[in-house]
Protein backbone atom coordinates (compact mmCIF):
# COMPACT_ATOMS: atom_id res chain seq x y z
CA UNK A 1 0.00 0.00 0.00
CA UNK A 2 1.25 3.44 -0.93
CA UNK A 3 0.37 5.80 1.90
CA UNK A 4 0.67 9.45 0.88
CA UNK A 5 1.85 11.49 3.86
CA UNK A 6 0.15 14.88 3.87
CA UNK A 7 1.81 16.52 6.87
CA UNK A 8 1.81 20.32 6.30
CA UNK A 9 0.43 19.98 2.77
CA UNK A 10 -2.85 21.85 2.22
CA UNK A 11 -6.15 20.27 1.11
CA UNK A 12 -5.75 21.30 -2.57
CA UNK A 13 -2.52 19.28 -2.78
CA UNK A 14 -4.24 16.29 -1.23
CA UNK A 15 -7.19 16.70 -3.60
CA UNK A 16 -4.81 16.66 -6.56
CA UNK A 17 -3.26 13.40 -5.37
CA UNK A 18 -6.74 11.96 -4.82
CA UNK A 19 -7.76 12.97 -8.34
CA UNK A 20 -4.67 11.15 -9.61
CA UNK A 21 -5.94 7.94 -8.01
CA UNK A 22 -4.49 7.79 -4.49
CA UNK A 23 -6.94 6.75 -1.78
CA UNK A 24 -4.81 6.16 1.35
CA UNK A 25 -3.40 9.23 3.11
CA UNK A 26 -1.50 9.63 6.37
CA UNK A 27 -1.26 12.45 8.88
CA UNK A 28 1.24 13.02 11.69
CA UNK A 29 -0.89 15.23 13.90
CA UNK A 30 -4.46 14.67 15.00
CA UNK A 31 -5.26 18.38 15.08
CA UNK A 32 -4.05 18.94 11.54
CA UNK A 33 -6.07 15.97 10.34
CA UNK A 34 -9.15 17.19 12.17
CA UNK A 35 -9.02 20.48 10.27
CA UNK A 36 -8.11 18.95 6.90
CA UNK A 37 -10.32 15.86 6.61
CA UNK A 38 -13.71 17.66 6.41
CA UNK A 39 -12.44 19.58 3.35
CA UNK A 40 -11.66 16.44 1.36
CA UNK A 41 -13.57 13.50 -0.18
CA UNK A 42 -15.20 11.15 2.30
CA UNK A 43 -13.88 8.10 0.46
CA UNK A 44 -10.29 8.82 1.53
CA UNK A 45 -8.86 6.27 3.96
CA UNK A 46 -6.96 8.21 6.64
CA UNK A 47 -4.10 6.77 8.70
CA UNK A 48 -2.38 8.24 11.75
CA UNK A 49 1.38 7.81 11.53
CA UNK A 50 2.62 10.31 14.13
CA UNK A 51 2.84 10.04 17.89
CA UNK A 52 -0.54 9.78 19.59
CA UNK A 53 -1.09 11.52 22.92
CA UNK A 54 -3.73 9.97 25.16
CA UNK A 55 -5.79 13.17 25.17
CA UNK A 56 -6.18 12.84 21.38
CA UNK A 57 -7.37 9.22 21.47
CA UNK A 58 -11.04 10.13 21.15
CA UNK A 59 -10.44 12.09 17.94
CA UNK A 60 -8.12 9.39 16.61
CA UNK A 61 -10.83 6.76 16.98
CA UNK A 62 -13.22 8.99 15.06
CA UNK A 63 -10.88 10.11 12.27
CA UNK A 64 -8.60 7.25 11.27
CA UNK A 65 -8.99 3.90 9.57
CA UNK A 66 -5.64 2.62 10.89
CA UNK A 67 -3.46 3.94 13.70
CA UNK A 68 0.20 3.10 13.07
CA UNK A 69 1.74 4.59 16.20
CA UNK A 70 0.49 2.72 19.28
CA UNK A 71 3.58 2.73 21.47
CA UNK A 72 2.29 1.78 24.93
CA UNK A 73 -0.48 -0.04 26.74
CA UNK A 74 -1.51 3.33 28.18
CA UNK A 75 -2.31 4.60 24.69
CA UNK A 76 -3.98 1.30 23.80
CA UNK A 77 -6.20 1.47 26.87
CA UNK A 78 -7.32 4.98 26.00
CA UNK A 79 -8.12 3.95 22.41
CA UNK A 80 -10.03 0.95 23.70
CA UNK A 81 -12.10 3.16 25.97
CA UNK A 82 -13.17 5.52 23.21
CA UNK A 83 -13.63 2.76 20.67
CA UNK A 84 -15.94 0.99 23.08
CA UNK A 85 -17.98 4.15 23.60
CA UNK A 86 -18.27 4.51 19.84
CA UNK A 87 -19.08 0.80 19.39
CA UNK A 88 -16.28 0.69 16.84
CA UNK A 89 -13.43 -1.67 16.07
CA UNK A 90 -10.12 0.10 15.53
CA UNK A 91 -7.22 -1.48 13.61
CA UNK A 92 -3.80 -0.59 15.03
CA UNK A 93 -0.10 -1.19 14.53
CA UNK A 94 2.48 -1.31 17.32
CA UNK A 95 5.32 1.17 16.83
CA UNK A 96 8.76 -0.31 17.49
CA UNK A 97 11.88 1.74 18.26
CA UNK A 98 14.53 -0.52 16.76
CA UNK A 99 17.53 1.77 17.27
CA UNK A 100 16.69 2.77 20.85
CA UNK A 101 16.74 6.44 19.90
CA UNK A 102 15.56 8.69 22.73
CA UNK A 103 14.22 11.17 20.17
CA UNK A 104 11.77 8.61 18.77
CA UNK A 105 8.76 6.88 20.26
CA UNK A 106 8.07 3.16 20.17
CA UNK A 107 8.28 -0.10 22.07
CA UNK A 108 11.58 -1.84 22.58
CA UNK A 109 11.73 -4.91 20.33
CA UNK A 110 11.93 -7.31 23.26
CA UNK A 111 8.65 -6.02 24.71
CA UNK A 112 6.53 -6.39 21.57
CA UNK A 113 5.40 -9.97 22.18
CA UNK A 114 4.20 -9.24 25.70
CA UNK A 115 2.34 -6.08 24.70
CA UNK A 116 0.77 -7.90 21.75
CA UNK A 117 -0.28 -10.70 24.09
CA UNK A 118 -1.99 -8.25 26.42
CA UNK A 119 -3.78 -6.64 23.49
CA UNK A 120 -5.45 -9.99 22.91
CA UNK A 121 -7.77 -9.17 25.81
CA UNK A 122 -8.99 -5.94 24.19
CA UNK A 123 -12.43 -6.13 22.62
CA UNK A 124 -12.21 -3.16 20.27
CA UNK A 125 -8.60 -2.94 19.11
CA UNK A 126 -7.41 -5.14 16.25
CA UNK A 127 -3.64 -5.63 16.05
CA UNK A 128 -2.71 -5.70 12.36
CA UNK A 129 1.08 -5.49 12.50
CA UNK A 130 4.10 -3.35 13.32
CA UNK A 131 5.53 0.04 12.34
CA UNK A 132 8.95 1.63 12.69
CA UNK A 133 10.73 4.91 11.96
CA UNK A 134 14.40 3.95 11.62
CA UNK A 135 17.30 6.39 11.90
CA UNK A 136 17.62 8.70 8.92
CA UNK A 137 20.59 7.54 6.87
CA UNK A 138 21.32 9.12 3.51
CA UNK A 139 22.24 5.79 1.95
CA UNK A 140 19.06 3.73 1.90
CA UNK A 141 20.98 0.46 1.92
CA UNK A 142 22.26 1.24 5.41
CA UNK A 143 18.68 1.18 6.70
CA UNK A 144 18.04 -2.34 5.45
CA UNK A 145 19.02 -3.98 8.74
CA UNK A 146 16.28 -2.08 10.61
CA UNK A 147 13.61 -3.15 8.14
CA UNK A 148 14.83 -6.73 8.34
CA UNK A 149 14.75 -6.60 12.13
CA UNK A 150 11.14 -5.40 12.15
CA UNK A 151 10.18 -8.29 9.89
CA UNK A 152 11.87 -10.67 12.32
CA UNK A 153 10.06 -9.13 15.30
CA UNK A 154 6.76 -9.57 13.47
CA UNK A 155 7.57 -13.20 12.72
CA UNK A 156 8.52 -13.87 16.35
CA UNK A 157 5.29 -12.24 17.54
CA UNK A 158 3.17 -14.27 15.14
CA UNK A 159 4.85 -17.47 16.25
CA UNK A 160 4.56 -16.67 19.96
CA UNK A 161 0.88 -15.73 19.78
CA UNK A 162 -0.26 -18.03 17.00
CA UNK A 163 -1.69 -15.14 15.00
CA UNK A 164 -1.17 -13.58 11.58
CA UNK A 165 -0.10 -9.93 11.43
CA UNK A 166 -0.55 -8.75 7.84
CA UNK A 167 1.19 -5.38 7.92
CA UNK A 168 4.68 -3.94 8.18
CA UNK A 169 4.58 -0.15 7.94
CA UNK A 170 8.12 0.92 7.07
CA UNK A 171 9.93 2.90 4.43
CA UNK A 172 9.71 6.56 3.45
CA UNK A 173 10.49 8.66 0.39
CA UNK A 174 14.23 7.97 0.33
CA UNK A 175 14.26 4.29 1.32
CA UNK A 176 10.88 2.74 0.46
CA UNK A 177 12.35 0.48 -2.24
CA UNK A 178 14.62 -1.21 0.30
CA UNK A 179 11.70 -1.47 2.72
CA UNK A 180 9.59 -3.24 0.10
CA UNK A 181 12.43 -5.67 -0.54
CA UNK A 182 12.41 -6.48 3.18
CA UNK A 183 8.66 -7.08 3.36
CA UNK A 184 6.96 -3.71 3.81
CA UNK A 185 3.24 -3.82 3.10
CA UNK A 186 2.73 -0.08 3.72
CA UNK A 187 5.24 2.57 2.65
CA UNK A 188 4.82 6.12 3.93
CA UNK A 189 5.75 8.54 1.15
CA UNK A 190 5.42 12.31 1.40
CA UNK A 191 8.03 14.43 -0.35
CA UNK A 192 8.38 12.03 -3.29
CA UNK A 193 4.70 12.66 -4.04
CA UNK A 194 4.10 16.26 -2.96
CA UNK A 195 7.57 17.79 -3.20
CA UNK A 196 9.67 19.52 -0.55
CA UNK A 197 8.13 20.97 2.59
CA UNK A 198 10.42 23.98 2.89
CA UNK A 199 7.79 26.46 1.76
CA UNK A 200 4.80 24.95 3.53
CA UNK A 201 6.22 24.35 6.99
CA UNK A 202 6.84 28.00 7.79
CA UNK A 203 4.78 28.95 10.81
CA UNK A 204 3.65 25.38 11.45
CA UNK A 205 4.61 23.07 14.29
CA UNK A 206 6.87 20.21 13.30
CA UNK A 207 5.93 16.57 13.66
CA UNK A 208 7.81 13.36 12.95
CA UNK A 209 9.23 13.64 9.46
CA UNK A 210 8.18 11.15 6.83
Amino acid sequence: MLLAITKTFPPPAVQEAYDAGLRHFGENRVQEAKAKIPQLPGSIQWHLVGHLQTNKARDAVELFELIHSVDSLKVANELEKWADRASKRVPILLEVNLAGESSKFGLQPESVVEVARQLGAFRRLELRGLMTVPPYLKEAEKVRSFFRKLREVKSDTEQALGVSLPHLSMGMSHDFEVAIEEGATIVRVGTAIFGGRETVVQGMSEGADV
